[in-house]
């Protein structure tokens, strides 16, 4: 009996490839951290198979046709950036009816589009827990320079320029601050973890109160969420981009906090108003910034990077061997449990009490306002 296909979508390399199951299942993306185990993982039930660097969406499209090289395929294992582009809607209705599953390699699922899956019947996975470690040690990384106006010092420092325009006024320690989290996931229980320890007040706002949440993690409901914002020193942004929530940190939001707080994003660039940002930023209402994400990554707004008072970074906050490496098996692993169960573990907030018997499209699930 031939075994089943994966493919593999994307690859920092421009390499495809694919993971073929006792039925099929196309894999975009080599597998660069978790080689040995991946091997390992599907020696039984899988044959390995790569794809052109380079797929078009029309030689795809064409494969996958009823008779092509990718008929037949059963799931999909995708990457950011890969030569296919967003899996939007377009994409997943030109995919095999056989695909049921597509695990994508990283926490963020928003260049998936969720409702175009589940009208083909398609389940979606992400990594969730895998990037903990990795978001929210850069969360910190951003916040402490914020608060310490590093970045600035730095541009001097390499400039020639000695402790030229450091404002102590404006730099502060951690020790006796407030953060807010917005979001407290795994990313941003973990951040409380490290933020606690300086010693800093730790609040949150999610959809809902967090039962095994430290009694020292203080919840703000919705209807308290302003009052965070107006105590929050920091206010630290770990929600999904999903359709329905861009723009969520806006106008608004920005300036209900204190005067003088900073705001660090390391969820995704959409969330947050672009513009409203570098206004606040810039009238003195914010302290400053730490920023890993953009709305329109790769580009970055010029004048957000004119700002001395916000730090930069291009989106690594995920960028370490180990996190890549356990995002890898993660990933891989719900494609392994899909095809020897039926169901892999990490399936998105949206999906859970989906069955694609049910092939229509349901609300989003975002936190309340």
């Amino acid at each position: 009996m031939a075994k089943p296909q994966i493919m593999f979508w994307g690859s920092h390399r421009n390499l495809c490839s694919a993971i073929v199951v006792s039925e099929l299942s196309y894999y975009p993306g080599d597998i660069e951290y978790a080689v040995d185990e991946s091997e390992e993982m599907f020696r039984d039930i899988a044959e390995i198979i790569h794809s052109p660097a380079g797929l078009s969406r029309a030689d795809f499209f064409d494969a996958c046709k009823p008779g092509g090289k990718y008929d037949g395929i059963q799931a999909i294992y995708r990457r950011d950036h890969t030569t296919l582009g967003l899996c939007d809607r377009d994409l997943i209705e030109g995919l095999p009816t056989s695909v049921k599953w597509i695990a994508q390699m990283s926490a963020g699922y928003d260049q998936i589009d969720i409702s175009a899956c589940k009208k083909k019947g398609v389940y979606v996975s992400n990594t969730p827990g895998a990037v903990d470690e990795a978001t929210a040690t850069t969360a910190l990384y951003l916040m402490i320079s914020a608060l310490r106006r590093f970045p600035q010092a730095e541009r001097h420092a390499r400039d020639g320029q000695w402790r030229v325009g450091h404002d102590v006024n404006t730099s502060h320690d951690l020790s006796g601050c407030t953060i807010g989290i917005l979001g407290l996931g795994g990313i941003g229980m973990k951040l409380a973890e490290y933020a606690h320890v300086f010693p800093m007040r730790v609040l949150y706002h999610s959809r809902r109160k967090v039962e095994d949440a430290p009694e020292w993690c203080e919840y703000f409901e919705k209807e308290r969420l302003e009052e965070m914002l107006g105590m929050a020193d920091v206010l630290s942004i770990h929600i999904p981009l999903t359709k329905g929530n861009e723009n969520y940190v806006d106008e608004k939001m920005i300036r209900a906090l204190k005067k003088g707080a900073i705001i660090v994003n390391t969820a995704r660039g959409g969330v947050m108003d672009d513009e409203a940002l570098i206004g606040a930023l810039t009238d003195g209402h914010l302290n400053g910034a730490g920023l890993d994400v953009f709305p329109e990554e790769p580009r970055i707004n010029p004048r957000l990077i004119e700002l001395p008072n916000v730090a930069i970074l291009p989106h690594i906050g995920t960028g370490t061997y180990d996190t890549l490496k356990k995002m890898e098996i993660v990933a891989l692993e719900n494609i392994r449990d899909f095809l020897l169960t039926g169901i892999g573990k990490t399936v998105v907030p949206e999906m859970r009490d989906w069955s694609p018997s049910q092939r229509d499209s349901y609300g989003v699930d975002i936190p309340t306002r």
